[in-house]
C-alpha cells in the first residue's frame, strides 16, 4: 500500500489515547495492504481514507466518543442489506456509501472483505478518479 511520508505520526496523533482503536485500525490497514497493495491511503481530520482510482473505504471514529471501535465506511453501486450495516445513504444516484461499526478485530471478516473488495471493484470502474 502507498502510504504517505508522515503516515506512521500521522495514525499515532490519529489514534492518540486510544491503543484499542489504534489495534482494530492496524489490522485492518493490514488486511487491506494485503488485499490492495497498489491502493493508496490518506490520513485527515476525521477520517482515513483509502483510494483506488477513487475512494473506496474510510476508517474512522464513532461520532459518540464513548462509543467503542472504529467505524469502516465503504461504496458500493448498491444497497447491501446485513444487520451489521449501521446506516446507508445514496449520496448519488447508484453510489451507496454503507457504514459499520467494528468493536474487535474479528469483526474485521470474510464478510466485510467481500464488500471492501466489492467496493475497489467499483471505484476502479465507476468510482471519481482521484483529486
Amino acid at each position: 500500500m502507498n502510504v504517505p511520508e508522515h503516515y506512521e505520526t500521522d495514525i499515532l496523533f490519529f489514534f492518540d489515547g486510544k491503543p484499542d482503536r489504534l489495534a482494530i485500525y492496524q489490522a485492518l490497514f493490514q488486511r487491506l495492504s494485503a488485499a490492495f497493495p497498489e491502493a493508496s491511503v490518506k490520513v485527515q481530520k476525521s477520517q482515513i481514507s483509502f483510494y483506488g482510482r477513487g475512494l473506496f473505504a474510510m476508517a474512522s471514529l464513532p461520532r459518540r466518543k464513548k462509543d467503542p471501535g472504529i467505524v469502516v465506511s465503504f461504496g458500493l453501486g448498491r444497497r447491501a442489506s446485513s444487520p451489521r450495516i449501521t446506516a446507508a445513504a445514496e449520496p448519488y444516484p447508484g453510489r451507496w456509501t454503507h457504514h459499520i461499526a467494528v468493536m474487535e478485530e474479528t469483526e474485521l471478516d470474510d464478510e466485510l472483505l467481500s464488500w471492501l473488495k466489492e467496493a475497489w471493484e467499483f471505484c476502479q470502474t465507476k468510482g471519481r478518479k482521484r483529486r
